[in-house]
């Protein structure tokens, strides 16, 4: 029998896009919200994996993230003054869309989360304000 568990996340946030013409081009912040799925084959526990496990899997890339300020390298000016003004910053080989934040945390978790044999697929939805998200996922069984 297969199933699909969830947990959610939540932490606040800093970032900018300085190529937006749109208003997200300024320093804003955002409380992220975010739900981590997994799906698979339910073990005799009665688990497809432990709500615990998959909290040890990505708390550590929420603590990271709360309450700093996520830098794309490219940005030259915010880099050089969080250079000059030590802070919580994550400075990132990206930009900070919704996508690619999404992307960058289901990237950290997938090595930990494949390592259940029954987990088969992930998924990371994550929430920028309550109306907006962007998904990832990945099927852990594919070669």
């Amino acid at each position: 029998m297969k199933a699909t568990i969830a947990k959610d996340f939540h932490w606040e946030m800093g970032h900018r896009l300085p190529y937006h013409d749109g208003g997200c081009q300024n320093i804003h912040g955002h409380s992220y919200t975010m739900r981590v799925e997994v799906s698979g084959e339910i073990d005799t526990r009665g688990m497809v994996i432990d709500y615990f496990d998959l909290k040890a899997a990505v708390m550590p890339i929420v603590d990271k993230l709360d309450h700093s300020f996520l830098c794309s390298d490219s940005d030259s000016a915010l880099v050089e003054f969080f250079n000059n003004n030590p802070m919580k910053v994550n400075v990132v080989s990206f930009h900070s869309t919704a996508e690619n934040i999404a992307l960058m945390i289901l990237t950290e978790i997938t090595p930990i989360i494949r390592e259940f044999p029954n987990v088969e697929t992930l998924s990371v939805r994550l929430h920028e304000t309550t109306r907006t998200f962007a998904e990832v996922s990945v099927n852990l069984r594919k070669v």
